[in-house]
């Protein structure tokens, strides 16, 4: 289990997450009723990603057909910039309703998501699509299990950690992995695509489009 320090942790269904501190529960969900007029159709298109707290600018984002670092996944994130999958066990598309999922290493290739793990609740995430922009608030932080097959369902969901729930708004999950938190631990285990056992997600909700 990871070992970072994160506020509130909860144990959900084989992954841990973590919940907004109390005091800032009635802002988190006033935040997690943006109306659907923000959203777009969410078909897969390819974006920018710019988060100014830790410095990625512009990173492209590549959809593809599968799931979250399967091995089409893996091979985009290895040329240095984000997979987005989509597709039944995927997400949706950027400004769509639903999850939009975005995933990027964190310690090889280009270490485009290096910083994620200090993303604070309240960042901005900006995605642009051709002339159009959205803009993602940070809500939450949760931690994904490979080895649970509930964690990646929570991490995949349309209402992330939600496995089931219908969406009405429109959601990012960016993900990375926890390899340095894991070794540290005594956790050296790791797939066919050498992924960890655990990732590190932020979760944000659409409140902007321009």
């Amino acid at each position: 289990m990871l070992r970072w320090a994160l506020v509130g942790l909860l144990l959900v269904g084989g992954c841990t997450e973590a919940a907004v501190a109390p005091s800032s529960e009635p802002v988190a969900r006033a935040r997690l009723e943006r109306p659907t007029t923000l959203s777009a159709a969410g078909l897969p298109k390819r974006a920018l990603l710019t988060i100014p707290s830790i410095g990625v600018r512009d990173l492209p984002v590549v959809p593809y057909p599968g799931w979250t670092d399967d091995a089409p996944g893996t091979v985009i994130q290895d040329r240095g910039v984000a997979a987005s999958p989509f597709g039944p066990r995927g997400g949706v598309g950027p400004g769509g309703i639903g999850n939009y999922q975005v995933t990027a290493h964190r310690t090889s290739s280009t270490r485009a998501f290096a910083s994620l793990p200090s993303l604070a609740i309240g960042s901005r995430v900006i995605v642009e699509v051709g002339r159009v922009r959205y803009v993602y608030e940070i809500v939450r932080t949760r931690e994904t299990s490979f080895r649970s097959a509930r964690s990646l369902a929570e991490q995949r969901a349309a209402v992330p950690g939600r496995p089931g729930a219908v969406p009405r708004q429109a959601f990012i999950t960016l993900s990375t992995c926890a390899t340095q938190e894991d070794h540290a631990a005594g956790n050296f285990w790791s797939d066919e695509f050498h992924n960890p056992e655990h990732r590190i997600d932020k979760i944000g909700v659409l409140v902007q489009r321009s």
